[in-house]
């Protein structure tokens, strides 16, 4: 897909990797539309992109009319949509047998329900978006990235919330291609390993060191641009359709 001038949806977009998505993007010729719960980032957000190349929409993706309306809002006001990049997650860190109880159902509920539900919730709208756009010489019409992690294979002790999500956000890829290819639209999934982000900011230096020094090559932890630019290339490559791409310096998580 030719890139410059695309329409973009990009979930969890005011900060960590879906801002560095959105600086990518906009950078390139990319219009964004920011869609977050986070209302108090968005501004600078914003300021940063250029209000010219960018717009933000207060969404829940769980929410499923409020996903479709903001859809068809974000679509309208660009002028079209031919990418949505899932983002939006959440950790949902906790044992299943925690030393004061059994984790509370609705931990596990909501971890999944953000991180999946959410996925789904969101894809399912863009492509109903999509499947009305005028088809490039490949009949491709639109692309569809979402989020995974490599905790999706190897989910460490207290990541069964988010190993579940994730596996599941894994798992759904290649059905939703096959059933989107007759509409022209592609479906990929990127799984990052340790990458740094602002909750990784908040960890103390000895962590942010030890997290590094986990990755075997490069020693260092992922960048967002990384993430970006992997992102622009699933877009230009209309060959990428269908599958899961660990971006995680071939790291292997440990048990805990």
């Amino acid at each position: 897909m030719k890139f410059e001038g695309i329409r973009v949806i990009i979930t969890g977009g005011v900060s960590g990797l879906g801002f560095g998505v959105a600086e990518h993007f906009v950078a390139h010729g990319a219009t964004v539309t920011l869609f977050d719960v986070n209302e108090e980032a968005a501004d600078a957000a914003l300021e940063s992109l250029g209000r010219e190349h960018a717009r933000f929409a207060k969404v829940d993706v769980t929410d499923e009319a409020s996903v479709e309306g903001s859809v068809n809002e974000a679509a309208e006001a660009m002028g079209g949509l031919e990418v949505a990049i899932n983002c939006a997650g959440i950790l949902g860190a906790g044992r299943v047998l925690g030393r004061e109880a059994p984790m509370p159902l609705e931990r596990f509920r909501s971890t999944v329900m953000v991180n999946l539900v959410g996925s789904f919730n969101v894809a399912k709208a863009a492509a109903d978006r999509m499947q009305h756009n005028e088809p490039n010489a490949d009949g491709e019409r639109g692309v569809i990235i979402h989020t995974a992690s490599v905790a999706a294979w190897d989910g460490q002790i207290g990541q069964a919330a988010y190993s579940a999500s994730k596996g599941g956000v894994v798992g759904m890829t290649l059905p939703m291609a096959r059933e989107l290819t007759r509409f022209g639209i592609r479906v990929m999934t990127i799984a990052p390993g340790v990458f740094h982000t602002p909750m990784v900011d908040t960890m103390p230096d000895e962590v942010q060191q030890a997290l590094a020094d986990s990755v075997p090559f490069p020693k260092r932890l992922g960048k967002p641009e990384e993430f970006a630019g992997l992102c622009r290339t699933i877009v230009e490559n209309a060959y990428f359709n269908g599958t899961a791409i660990r971006l995680d310096g071939a790291i292997r998580l440990e048990p805990k």
